[in-house]
C-alpha cells in the first residue's frame, strides 16, 4: 500500500528536501504541499493524505491550530509535527491538538521514513525519549497540585498497562513487565483508547499525566 503524504511548511527549501527524500522512497507518495497552516485543512480535504508532516512554527496559522483543523477535517489523517528544537515549548499543545507524534527537522532519513510508516499504520510516534520530553514539558506548564487521581472506567490490568505506556514502554516491554503476550497488550491498549475516547498512545500518555493516573515522581 502506498502511503500518501502531505507537506505543510513555510520554508520552501524544507518542502523541497522532504519531497526529494520521500519521492525516492518506494511505497511513499507526496500528494500535496502548502506553505502555511491556513491552507492545511483545505489541502487535506482535497488530497486525503494518510500522513501530514506539519511545521510547528509558521506565521499566521501555526502548526497547533492547523493540526486541530486537519484532525477535525479528516480524523483518519495522522499528523507528525516537525520542530527545529527537541524541547519546543509548543510541542505539548500540538499533541493535545491531535498530532500523533513529533520529530526534529534534522532527523535522519531512515528515522523519518520509519516514523511515517508507524503513524500510517495507526500507531503513535512516542518513543521513550519523546515521552521524557513530553513529561518535562507537562511538568513545566502544569499547575502544582492541580492533578488528582480520577475515577476511571479502566480495569486494574488496563491501569497497569496505561501506567507503563505513560512511562514510555513499548508493547514488547509492557508484555515482559506484566508477563503477557504482545497481542494481549495490544488488545488492552485498544480497550484503553476506546474507553477513554482517546485517539492514540500520545493522547493516552497526556491523559495519564493530566489526570494524575501517573505522576513524574512515579
Amino acid at each position: 500500500m502506498t502511503i500518501r503524504v502531505a507537506l505543510i511548511d513555510d520554508e520552501e527549501l524544507v518542502r523541497v528536501g522532504l519531497r526529494l527524500i520521500l519521492g525516492a522512497q518506494p511505497g511513499v507518495e507526496v500528494v500535496g504541499e502548502a506553505a502555511d497552516g491556513a491552507g492545511a485543512a483545505a489541502l487535506v480535504r482535497d488530497t486525503r493524505p494518510d500522513v501530514v508532516l506539519m511545521d510547528l512554527r509558521m506565521p499566521g496559522t501555526d502548526g497547533i491550530r492547523a493540526t486541530a483543523e486537519v484532525v477535525a477535517t479528516a480524523p483518519q489523517t495522522r499528523v507528525i509535527i516537525l520542530t527545529t528544537f527537541d524541547l519546543d515549548e509548543n510541542v505539548l499543545d500540538s499533541l493535545r491538538a491531535g498530532a500523533s507524534g513529533f520529530l526534529v527537522k534534522d532527523t535522519p532519513r531512515a528515522e523519518l521514513i520509519t516514523a511515517i510508516q508507524v503513524v500510517a499504520d495507526g500507531n503513535a510516534l512516542l518513543t521513550p525519549r519523546a515521552t521524557r520530553h513530553l513529561m518535562d514539558e507537562f511538568l513545566r506548564v502544569a499547575p502544582r497540585g492541580a492533578r488528582r487521581s480520577p475515577v476511571t472506567p479502566l480495569t486494574g490490568r488496563e491501569l497497569e498497562v496505561l501506567t507503563l505506556l505513560a512511562r514510555g514502554r513499548s508493547n514488547a516491554e509492557i508484555a515482559a513487565d506484566l508477563t503477557l503476550s504482545e497481542h494481549t497488550v495490544k488488545t488492552h491498549v485498544g480497550s484503553i483508547l476506546a474507553k477513554l475516547g482517546l485517539r492514540d498512545r500520545v493522547q493516552a500518555v497526556i491523559h495519564a499525566y493530566e489526570q494524575g493516573i501517573v505522576t513524574p515522581a512515579g
